[in-house]
């Protein structure tokens, strides 16, 4: 049985992976990125582990359902973990995995971006709608 090579593999996926295509799971991914909440969580968990309230407190704006919610998808995605430490009042602490390092620069990059350019953006929406 031959083995393929990490560059095979990655070929492979770009082959199984193209979100132009209507049934692709990166779809699915795609749109839990976009999230605001996501685009938010991440870059805020970079400093390390963070309490859901820290993360509340941080996020100005997110409920308490939203965040969970958040929380939940990134988790489930593998870019978030949970760790639960055994104390009164239980302790749980959020933090990026090594995925959701991965990840980081790339959202922090759109949340600067967003940021530096809503001059531009409100400039934009205004001349829109005065035509």
């Amino acid at each position: 049985m031959a083995t393929t090579t990490a560059v095979q593999r990655r070929e492979q996926a770009k082959r199984d992976y193209d979100a132009f295509l209507a049934g692709c799971p990166t779809r699915e991914l795609l749109n839990t990125l976009t999230d605001k909440w996501a685009a938010l969580v991440i870059p805020a968990l970079a400093g390390g582990p963070q309490r859901h309230s820290e993360l509340a407190r941080r996020i100005a704006g997110v409920s308490q359902k939203m965040l969970t919610q958040t929380l939940r998808k990134l988790e489930r995605d593998g870019l978030v973990t949970r760790t639960v430490t055994a104390s009164v009042p239980v302790r749980v602490d959020y933090a990026l995995t090594p995925l959701g390092q991965d990840l980081f620069p790339l959202m922090v990059a759109i949340k600067t971006w967003a940021e530096t350019h809503m001059d531009r953006v409100f400039e934009a929406r205004t001349q829109f709608d005065a035509r």
